[in-house]
């Protein structure tokens, strides 16, 4: 049986004349917006001590209060018996290791068949942790490693080390262009001025701090290792893209797919073959939430990503570069 949870706080003055739900979404991001509107129809929710309504438009300074039973719902959302490859599980967090393709929220136009959906099958009491445990996410097309936490205490844990950046997050990717060294990116991310699908590096965007070094570098493309500092949405696919190193197979950042000049026919195959971002998590570290010691996790390429790296390495050596 999930922890109660009881939160309480005043609306801040620069709310004035949002709708509380909307002031809700951003007072409590580690909460879905299905499982905050689930808990006011509940009435778990109230605004100077009536039950608060999604379309009322606050005033600033009212006196909100989270009141949530041990084991009510955080979200509505079916469970769907989906395959999972489990990392590690104990009683306080799972690790997975994400296939690509794999959506991890379920949103519109993708209400079932992903990663929540099958982690509500295969542990039902997720259904009583904001998002099903799920604290960090990656990209429907990005593969690798995401936590998810087991119960409430788990889950504040894991939030408060995000919040706090400690927790680590190292990522590989396979970009266009060849990289002399290794750098720092720090330029704020937000959501593109005129493509709403898209994000951006723009001004008045969040602070994002994206860190990448060298492993292996190709006549036209290079192999990194990626550490997130912050974590914002599509973070090392736009900060890529804006040093003009794109992530290989990235149409949404990376514009056309690129065949080198005088490349082999195998390394011309595998770039065809990529059907998604050449990104994986590949490593994760934490401080367990039960005892405060660090672990950590490492999972391998993909076999996708594998087999671009073997035709890369081919095609150099062709080349005469190796």
């Amino acid at each position: 049986m999930a922890e109660p949870l009881q939160i309480e706080l005043q609306i801040p003055p620069e709310a004035a004349g949002k709708r509380l739900d909307k002031v809700l979404a951003e007072l409590f991001p580690e909460y879905s917006r299905s499982c905050l509107q689930n808990w006011l129809k509940q009435g778990f929710i109230t605004l100077d001590a009536s039950a608060g309504i999604a379309k009322y438009k606050v005033y600033g300074g009212e006196s909100l209060r989270l009141d949530v039973p041990a084991g009510a719902p955080a979200q509505e959302e079916a469970a769907e018996d989906i395959a999972l490859e489990i990392v590690h599980e104990d009683a306080d967090i799972i690790v997975i290791n994400k296939p690509p393709g794999l959506v991890v929220h379920p949103a519109a136009g993708n209400r079932s068949g992903t990663l929540q959906n099958g982690l509500l099958y295969r542990y039902p009491e997720l259904a009583e942790v904001p998002r099903a445990g799920l604290v960090h996410r990656l990209d429907k097309d990005t593969s690798g490693l995401l936590v998810v936490a087991r119960h409430l205490r788990a889950h504040k844990s894991l939030v408060d080390q995000l919040q706090a950046r400690s927790m680590g997050r190292e990522y590989d990717a396979i970009v266009q262009g060849v990289v002399i060294s290794g750098g720092e990116i720090d330029q704020p991310v937000g959501r593109h001025s005129h493509d709403r699908l898209r994000m951006a590096v723009r001004e008045g965007g969040r602070e994002a701090v994206t860190h990448y070094r060298l492993v292996e570098r190709f006549r036209a493309h290079s192999h990194l290792r990626v550490q997130l500092e912050t974590g914002r949405t599509h973070q090392i696919r736009v900060h890529m893209a804006h040093i003009r190193k794109p992530v290989v197979g990235d149409p949404l950042y990376g514009g056309r797919l690129k065949v080198p000049p005088e490349a082999t026919p195998q390394l011309a195959e595998r770039l065809h073959a990529l059907r998604r971002q050449a990104l994986h998590a590949s490593r994760l570290e934490l401080l367990h939430p039960a005892t405060d010691e660090p672990v950590e996790w490492s999972v391998e390429l993909p076999g996708d990503m594998q087999l671009l790296l073997e035709a890369l390495r081919d095609d150099s050596r062709r080349a005469g570069q190796n």
